[in-house]
């Protein structure tokens, strides 16, 4: 797991039979409230388990459903998550789940095992304080200058 993401709330997900290939769905956490990954002020970012089965999607769609014909078009999609595979199995949270990461696959009763994936895992790189206080300000000022202004202006740095 050392170059995989531990997905979290806000990750996208897309069901590969959607009739729109470019319909994504926004996962929504909802089997436990403790557990928290890159989010330093731990109220964003919730590791998703194993656990997020049934309607855990914030529109619990991805558009028209490839696998569920009707006449000359599809019906419209009710994501409904069964099961997922592919998820780390060395750890296990507090709600019996274990994390998923960006390799992990959802089944749907409709589209069967594995045919809902992970296209970003949610996660958001962020710069702690610890960080900038670590920095060499000189070397920082060479390599991103923008950010050094930036972190100047806020009075962070000093020019």
């Amino acid at each position: 797991m050392s170059k995989k993401h531990v997905v979290v709330q806000g990750a996208t997900l897309k069901c590969k039979f959607s009739e729109d290939p470019q319909a994504t769905d926004i996962l929504k956490v909802k089997s436990q409230s403790k557990h928290y990954a890159n989010d330093k002020d731990s109220d964003k970012k919730l590791i998703a388990t194993t656990k997020e089965i049934g309607q855990t999607l914030e529109k619990n769609t991805f558009g028209n459903c490839k696998m569920q014909p009707l006449g000359n078009s599809f019906k419209p999609c009710q994501a409904m998550i069964q099961q997922w595979s592919g998820f780390y199995e060395k750890v296990t949270l507090s709600n019996q789940g274990k994390m998923l990461i960006e390799d992990s696959k959802a089944t749907c009763p409709f589209g069967g095992p594995d045919c809902i994936e992970i296209k970003k895992h949610g996660q958001i790189a962020e710069i702690s304080q610890q960080q900038i206080d670590d920095e060499d300000e000189e070397l920082l000022e060479q390599i991103c200058p923008l950010l050094f202004d930036e972190l100047a202006s806020q009075g962070i740095f000093y020019k």
